[in-house]
Formats: C-alpha cells, sequence, structure tokens
C-alpha cells in the first residue's frame, strides 16, 4: 500500500512539470512561427535554435514561472504577416505591441481570445479589412488601433470594454461615416480618447461630459455637427481638448472654463461664432488656445492679458475688433501670436516678445496703426513677422531686418516710410523680405546681396530710386525679384543672369536706361517684366521667340531687329544703321570666337597627350577623387572620377534652386543625370558647421534613396566630401513638365496629360500614405516632374523634402522656407507647419496647368493673381468652365477634362481640411480616366502634332 502511495505521489509531481515542458515547448514554436512569416534585421538576435532562452529576447518578457507577458516589437520595420494564436501560445500575454511596421493583411481576429490582454498597440502597421468585435477582451486598458487602413464600420464593440484607460483610432479614414453612441459614457476609467480623422459623425453627445476620468479627448478631422455641448465643462480633470477641423456651430459654452487643468484648447477650422468666452481666457493652466478659421466676434477679453502660462495665441481668420489687450506677452512665454485676417484696430502689442520666445507674430489684414514697435528689434526667437495689409506708419526698425534667425518678414501694403536699413545685410537666415506698396524711399541698400538666403524679394510699388546693384546677381537662391513701380535709374546689370533660380523678374515702371542684357535670355522661360522703362536698342531675339514682346511695352528706344519677320506693330524695325553695326559686331565677335576654339582646341590636344602620363603620377587629382564618400543605393556602382571629369560646362541641362544638373554619358553606355549641390560654406562658417550640415543631408540622402516607387526618379547613389555634394540620378530623355507644356514641340494630348497627373498622384500618395514615416516633398511644380522615353512622370528634386518623425506633424515644421512662388499653399502665410494637404494644393496648381495649358503666373491673371483665382473667375457656369480648357487640344475629351479641372479646384481650396488627400485623388483621377471605354489607345508617348505645334504654338499660349 506504502509503494502505490509513493508512485501516486511521484505521478501527482510530475503532471506540472510535463504541463510547463508542454507550455515551453508551445511557446518557442510562435517565435519560430514569427521568424519565418516576418522579416527584419532585428529579429536576427532571436536564436530559436534554443527554445528555453526566449525569455531573454529582446522585447520579452516573461513571468516568474516563464510564461511569456510581454511582446513587444514597436519600431523593429518588420514586413510580413503576423502568426495567428499568439494567446493559444502565450496563454498569459499581457501587452503586445506591434506599432510601427510594415504589417501585411487584415487584422488577425484571433488576438480577441487574449482575454487577459490589457494592452494591444497595432498603430501604423498599413491593416485592412474590417474590425472585429472586441466584447471578449474585458481586461483591455490600452486599445492603439491609429493610423492603418481599415473598412467598414467603426467597432462599436469597444464601449463593452468597461477596463479601457486608453482608446486610439486616430487616422482611419476608410471606416463608414459613424456617430458617437452614448454607450461611450460607460467607459468611465478611459483618460484618452483620440477618434481623430475617423468618419465620426453627427453630435457631440451630451453624455460625454460623465467621463469624468478624461485627460485627453480629440474628436478632430470629422464631421460632427450643431453645438458644443456645456458638459464638456464637466471633465474636471481634462487636459487637451481638440475640436478642431469639423462643422461645428454656435457659441463657445462658457462652462469650459470649468477645465482649471486645460492646457490645450483647440477649436480652429469650424462655423462657430459669438464672443470668446472671458472664463476661457482665466484658466490657470491654458498654454494653447487655438480659435482660428471661425466667425468669432467682439475683442479679445483684456484678462488674457494676465496669463503666466500661454504660449500659443492663434485666432486668424475670425471677425474680431478692438484693440489688441495691453501688454499681451508680458507675463507669459508667448511663442505664437497669430491674430491675422480680422478687423483688429489700435497700436500692435509691445510686449509680445518680452518672454524672449516668441517665434511667430503674425497680424496680417487688419486695421492696425501707429508705428512697428522697437521692443521688436530685439526678438532674436523670432522666425517669421508679417504685418501687411494695415496702416502702419513710420520707419522700419533697423534692429528687425538683422535678428539672425528670421525666415520671413513682410511689411507691405502699409504707410511706412524711410529707408531700407542697411542692417538687412545681417539677416543670414533671411529667406522672404516682403515691403511692397508702402512709402519706401532712399536706395537700395548693396548690403542685401549679404543676405545669401533670400529667396522671395518684393519692394514694389514704393519711391525708391538710383541704381538697380549688381551684386543681387550674388543671391543664387533667389525665386522671385519684384521692383516694378518704384524711381530706379540705373541700367539693368549684366549679373542678374546669374540669378539661375529666378522664376519671377518685374522691373517694370521704373526709370531704367540702356541696352537689355542678352545674358538675360539664359533665364527663360521664366516670367519677366521690363515694361514702361527707358531702356533702348535691340529686344533680344530670344525674348521675341520666347513670346515676352509684351514684356517690353512702354519703352519708346527699344526696336525689333530688322532680320526678325514679325508682324507685331508694337515696336519699330532698328534702323539700317544700328542693324550694321550689330552684324559687324556679331561678325567680329564671331570669328574672335572661331580663333579662340580653334585654338584652345589645338592646345588642349597637346595638353591632353602630354598630361594622360602625368595624370597617373599626379597624387592631388586622384585624392580629390578618392577623397568622396560614396553611398549607393541600387546597387550600381558609378566611378567617382568619371563623374566629375565629366561636369563640364557643354554638360549642363538645367539649374534649380538646390545645385546645377548634368546629363552624363557614361563609357558603359549608361546615360545619367548628376545634381551638384550648390555649396552652403560661408565665410563665418567652421569646419564643424560643414561636418553637422554634411551630417544633416547625408541622413536625409537614405531615406530618398530607400524610395521605390514607379513614379519617383531613381536615386542611384550619393557622393559626398566636405566641400562639394553630388547626387547621382536616372536621367529622363523627355526633359521636364514645364518644358513639355510650356515650351516644347511636341503637343502633349488629352490622355497623355491624364496618364501624367495620374502618375504624378500615385508617386506623392506613395510618399504620403504608403512610407511610415511619410514624406512631405514641399516643392510640387511641373519642372519637378520628370518625363522618361515614352513620357511616364516621376517626381523629382527632394532637395528640400524633410521627413515626418513626430506625431501629428509637431515636428514638421521649418524655418527654411521652401515651395515656389505659384505653387505654395496659402497655410504658409500663418504657419511653418508642412502638411500633406500643402503637396495636395501645389499638385492641384500642376492639374491645372495639365488642363489649361497656362502657367501658375502669367500678366493677364492681375496683379499679385495666379492661375487659381483665373480659373476661379472662369467656372461659374459650364461655357466659362470650357473657355478655360486649353484650346489646342482637340474637343474629344471636354467631359474628361472638366473632370480633372474640378479635382484641381478641391486640390486648391484655401482650407487644408477641405482638400482631398492623395489617395483620394488617385481614385478620383483613375474615375476621369478617357480611355477607360477604350475610346482611345494610349500610345505611351506624347502626340507628335508637328503640323500644329512646331513651331507658332509653343509661343501663342
Amino acid at each position: 500500500m506504502a509503494f502505490y502511495y509513493t508512485v501516486f505521489l511521484i505521478l501527482l509531481l510530475l503532471v506540472p512539470l510535463n504541463r510547463s515542458q508542454s507550455t515551453v515547448t508551445n511557446q518557442s514554436q510562435f517565435f519560430t512561427l514569427m521568424k519565418n512569416s516576418l522579416t527584419g534585421n532585428l529579429l536576427s538576435n532571436w536564436d530559436v535554435e534554443k527554445e528555453k532562452l526566449f525569455c531573454n529576447y529582446t522585447g520579452i518578457s516573461c513571468d516568474e514561472n516563464g510564461n511569456v507577458v510581454q511582446v513587444d516589437i514597436s519600431g523593429w520595420s518588420l514586413s510580413g504577416h503576423f502568426p495567428e494564436n499568439v494567446c493559444s501560445y502565450f496563454p498569459e500575454l499581457r501587452i503586445l505591441r506591434l506599432d510601427h511596421n510594415y504589417l501585411h493583411g487584415e487584422f488577425p481576429d484571433s488576438i480577441r481570445n487574449c482575454s487577459l490582454l490589457e494592452e494591444l498597440n497595432m498603430s501604423f502597421t498599413n491593416l485592412t479589412g474590417t474590425l472585429p468585435d472586441f466584447s471578449p477582451m474585458t481586461s483591455l486598458k490600452v486599445l492603439d488601433l491609429s493610423y492603418n487602413l481599415f473598412t467598414g464600420d467603426f467597432p462599436i464593440s469597444v464601449t463593452n470594454l468597461t477596463n479601457l484607460e486608453v482608446l486610439n483610432f486616430n487616422e482611419n479614414v476608410g471606416f463608414n461615416l459613424w456617430k458617437l453612441p452614448e454607450s461611450f459614457s460607460r467607459l468611465s476609467k478611459l483618460k484618452s480618447m483620440v477618434l481623430t480623422t475617423c468618419m465620426v459623425s453627427g453630435f457631440i453627445p451630451a453624455s460625454l461630459g460623465n467621463m469624468t476620468s478624461l485627460i485627453d479627448l480629440e474628436l478632430s478631422g470629422n464631421f460632427l455637427v450643431g453645438q458644443i455641448p456645456a458638459e464638456i465643462g464637466m471633465l474636471k480633470h481634462l487636459q487637451e481638448l481638440e475640436l478642431y477641423y469639423n462643422q461645428l456651430e454656435g457659441e463657445i459654452p462658457e462652462e469650459l472654463g470649468n477645465l482649471t487643468e486645460l492646457i490645450d484648447l483647440d477649436m480652429s477650422v469650424n462655423k462657430l461664432s459669438g464672443k470668446i468666452p472671458e472664463s476661457i481666457c482665466r484658466l490657470p493652466k491654458l498654454q494653447v488656445l487655438q480659435l482660428y478659421n471661425n466667425s468669432l466676434t467682439g475683442e479679445i477679453p483684456d484678462v488674457i492679458a494676465k496669463s503666466a502660462t500661454l504660449t500659443t495665441l492663434s485666432l486668424y481668420d475670425n471677425m474680431l475688433t478692438g484693440e489688441v489687450p495691453r501688454g499681451l506677452g508680458g507675463s507669459s512665454p508667448m511663442i505664437v501670436l497669430e491674430l491675422s485676417e480680422n478687423r483688429l484696430s489700435g497700436e500692435l502689442p509691445t510686449e509680445a516678445c518680452s518672454g524672449g520666445k516668441l517665434q511667430y507674430f503674425l497680424v496680417l489684414e487688419n486695421n492696425f496703426s501707429g508705428q512697428v514697435p522697437e521692443s521688436y528689434s530685439t526678438c532674436e526667437s523670432l522666425l517669421r513677422f508679417r504685418v501687411s495689409d494695415n496702416r502702419l506708419e513710420g520707419s522700419i526698425p533697423e534692429g528687425l531686418l538683422a535678428l539672425p534667425h528670421v525666415s520671413i518678414i513682410d511689411f507691405g501694403y502699409n504707410q511706412l516710410n524711410g529707408s531700407i536699413p542697411k542692417t538687412i545685410g545681417n539677416a543670414k537666415n533671411l529667406s522672404e523680405l516682403f515691403i511692397q506698396s508702402n512709402k519706401i524711399s532712399g536706395v537700395l541698400p548693396l548690403e542685401i546681396s549679404r543676405a545669401a538666403n533670400l529667396v522671395k524679394i518684393d519692394l514694389s510699388n514704393n519711391l525708391i530710386s538710383g541704381p538697380l546693384p549688381s551684386e543681387i546677381g550674388n543671391l543664387r537662391k533667389l525665386n522671385l525679384l519684384m521692383l516694378q513701380g518704384n524711381k530706379f535709374n540705373s541700367s539693368i546689370p549684366d549679373s542678374f543672369s546669374s540669378l539661375k533660380s529666378l522664376n519671377v523678374l518685374d522691373l517694370s515702371n521704373n526709370r531704367l536706361v540702356g541696352h537689355i542684357p542678352e545674358s538675360l535670355c539664359e533665364l527663360l522661360p521664366n516670367s519677366m517684366n521690363f515694361s514702361e522703362n527707358l531702356l533702348s536698342g535691340s529686344i533680344p531675339l530670344s525674348f521675341i521667340k520666347g513670346g515676352l514682346v509684351e514684356s517690353f511695352l512702354g519703352n519708346p528706344g527699344l526696336c525689333i531687329p530688322a532680320y526678325f519677320n514679325s508682324s507685331d506693330t508694337s515696336f519699330p524695325i532698328c534702323s539700317e544703321s544700328y542693324n550694321r553695326k550689330k552684324v559687324n559686331c556679331i561678325w567680329v565677335i564671331g570669328i574672335s570666337v572661331g580663333i579662340i576654339v580653334v585654338g584652345s582646341i589645338l592646345f588642349l590636344k597637346r595638353w591632353f597627350s602630354k598630361g594622360t602620363s602625368m595624370m597617373a603620377n599626379d597624387e592631388t587629382m586622384s585624392s580629390s577623387f578618392s577623397s568622396y564618400d560614396v553611398k549607393n543605393f541600387h546597387g550600381i556602382s558609378f566611378d567617382p572620377s568619371e563623374i566629375v571629369e565629366a561636369m563640364i560646362d557643354k554638360n549642363i541641362v538645367g539649374h534649380g534652386g538646390s545645385g546645377v544638373v548634368y546629363r552624363i554619358g557614361l563609357s558603359n553606355g549608361k546615360v545619367i543625370a548628376v545634381k551638384k549641390l550648390w555649396s552652403h560654406k560661408t565665410k563665418d562658417s567652421t569646419l564643424e558647421d560643414q561636418f553637422d550640415l554634411n551630417k544633416e543631408l547625408k541622413t536625409e540622402v537614405d531615406t530618398l534613396g530607400s524610395i521605390r516607387h514607379k513614379n519617383i526618379v531613381k536615386l542611384y547613389c550619393y557622393f559626398s566630401r566636405l566641400d562639394c555634394s553630388l547626387l547621382v540620378y536616372e536621367y529622363m530623355p523627355n526633359g521636364n513638365l514645364w518644358d513639355a507644356l510650356h515650351k516644347g514641340n511636341f503637343l502633349l494630348d488629352w490622355p497623355t496629360r491624364h496618364r501624367i497627373a495620374l502618375g504624378i498622384a500615385q508617386g506623392l500618395a506613395y510618399l504620403h500614405h504608403d512610407l511610415k514615416p511619410s514624406i512631405i516633398h514641399r516643392d510640387i511644380k511641373s519642372s519637378n516632374i520628370l518625363l522618361d522615353i515614352n513620357y511616364h512622370p516621376k517626381v523629382a528634386d527632394f532637395g528640400i523634402a524633410k521627413v515626418l518623425q513626430a506625431r501629428g506633424g509637431e515636428d514638421s515644421t521649418t524655418t527654411v522656407i521652401a515651395g515656389t512662388y505659384g505653387y505654395l499653399a496659402p497655410e504658409y502665410a500663418h504657419s511653418s507647419k508642412a502638411t500633406p494637404k500643402c503637396d495636395v494644393y501645389s499638385f492641384g496648381v500642376v492639374l491645372m496647368e495639365l488642363v489649361t495649358g497656362r502657367k501658375p503666373v502669367e500678366a493677364d491673371y492681375g496683379e499679385s493673381k495666379n492661375i487659381i483665382y483665373w480659373v476661379s473667375t472662369k467656372v461659374e457656369t459650364k461655357e466659362g468652365a470650357m473657355e478655360v480648357l486649353d484650346k489646342r487640344l482637340s474637343g474629344l475629351f471636354k467631359d474628361e477634362m472638366i473632370e480633372v479641372l474640378k479635382i484641381a479646384i478641391r486640390c486648391t481650396y484655401k482650407t487644408p481640411a477641405n482638400r482631398p488627400t492623395m489617395n483620394e485623388v488617385v481614385q478620383s483621377l483613375i474615375e476621369a480616366d478617357p480611355c477607360r471605354f477604350d475610346c482611345c489607345k494610349s500610345s505611351g508617348k506624347a502626340k507628335e502634332t508637328a503640323s500644329v505645334t512646331k513651331t507658332k504654338n509653343q509661343y501663342d499660349i
């Protein structure tokens, strides 16, 4: 009997041992499944051959019994399918974090069986399909499924998870429209509810006021209507309330003043009316108050000036009146003050920068008067200063133009006088200077040429006199130069031809004399205006052929060469003596050049025959090639020395804002494009500065080199050294879309244009929606769209693209002004936050170019107007819409062109929230395909209609 008892005890002890061994085996099997179904470098650290060591794997935690309780592979950049039945293998699992990976397929339904799971984070995983009933997961405290591609109905079943503390469905735009149910109030433990941009409609239920544990409530970017319930004021622990980008209306409830823990309040871009409640302005911890783009009236409550915590006050685009509270910013560390597009009056607040942190001071389009306070001259933190469209008087404070970090200064459309201070030369970071339509006099100081980062200068319609400084030619980044309507009285400097990035040059309505420099022809096809001056001599032939004759009207001394056959009677034929003199001059120059060329060829031939053997022994030359740091991205090797030797003037095919581009044929027969980036080295830069700059550039290039998409130009490799950086791209034989539309010998038919539009949209959709983190291009324009041999488009020039690294775009701000005049989204006037909707706007302008055949900026649109304004004045009727269509095209596809025009108009809405996403644009363009019913045959290249467009029509745009 004792023997059987002993055996029984032994068996009893062995049962849990066998169960434990079985559990270990099952758990180790799941790690094998993961390694087989997922790919990624970090998984290589898991040695699945040693079954019992999985508790030591990176990202894995076990309890004291060896049961896996946590799987955290977030941010590992893994791709593939996550295995099913995770909780069959890990029955004690408490935490599962899979976020920021590239998972395929639909949401794994088997996760619902994880009855002990407390945290599930599958955000940023690209999952698709519908979501299941989450009711069985009763232990769940954190559920984050943000930034995915789910479709179907929103899972209302989450309201059964009464232990939830965090519920996050941010950015899920594929759901069907749904309404917030009353049952949400059952989630009494919920601290954070983020339902931003996930198709919520209807009213905000008053019962949300019962969710008194809430700290963070975000319902932005949806379709909510009606009034904001006063019951929200009962959420006594609330720190963040975001309701922006909805259709809420009515007055802001005074009860929100009871939210004494509130730090961030954003109800922008709605239809709110009435006054700003004084109770809100008294909140003791409020740091951010954003109510812009509503219909608010009345005055800004004076009590807000007493706030000791306020850092951001954004109230632009309302109907506010009265004066800004005196002392605003004097008690708090103000960073952003945006009051533009209201009806505010009185003097500008003098203490806005008292805290020493003010970065954005934006008060344009109001009725402010008086002088610009000198106190802003000491505001070294300023990045943007915009006070245009007011009634300001007096002179420009000298120190304001010399601030070290400011990137935009805008004084336009005021009544300022005095001269432009010479301190402008100290504005090392200034990229945009607007002082148009004031009473500024004196001369334009030479020191402006030292502000080397200037991209846009508009000094038009002032009283500036004296010479045009030739030193302006040193501003190599200049994109726009508008000096019209002044009293400049010199000749046009030849140095202006060095402004290779220039898109707009307007020198009209001055007193300029002398000849038009032939060298300016190098800037074509830029928009240029020299009318109403005192210029004389012959108009350069390139301007005439480019259809720019009207740009020279009002210059009695100008004439057209006799040998140019033109019916234009606006200008006389140049006199015979002038023409003879010019012809003789041309002969002399031609013969001289011929002699020099022949002599140079003989010299170079002899020099090269001697220098070949010397080159092999020339260590200096050899080291200059070998000193390049080379980074390949597509498994293709290039010899730096062969590329550097071919970077000569005859191989230059273009200049851009970021560098010069060469077409280079290699010895292996391959043709490539090489961009040599402009050097950022300055007189004051140190070796350490250059190292940091190159390191930053390499980081960005690494990201761009990893991009793989048929509509993104391929970056082969990157050569860099301290003084030079080279980007090697695939070569696009058909140039860019700007040239194809506005100066090409071939007329792009509508099916080809539509295919180009769809390709661009697909490339941008890939950048915005398929990459994690996403990329914003920031300079979409037709000249940055390259065309391959079959006229398929490829988006190019990411020289100013930045990778968004933080949630909600908080790190998407920039102090470098990207973009090109005519394509830039209007929200840049108010904020430095670049979003994908900025690219959508620029793409809409490109669509308008494709539909109309016209340029984004043309003289007949009107002063300071662009193609968007011109189109808006035409499309009120169908007949007007037909009028904007490119008249060079046949009438076969008018209805389809109108559909694309509608898409372009949506893309260029003023309010970003009303613009579609690029995914939506792609779908709309597919539906507008002119060939979807086989009514056309896509030949894969442009329609060659030489008889129509070979010479004439490219000038008759």
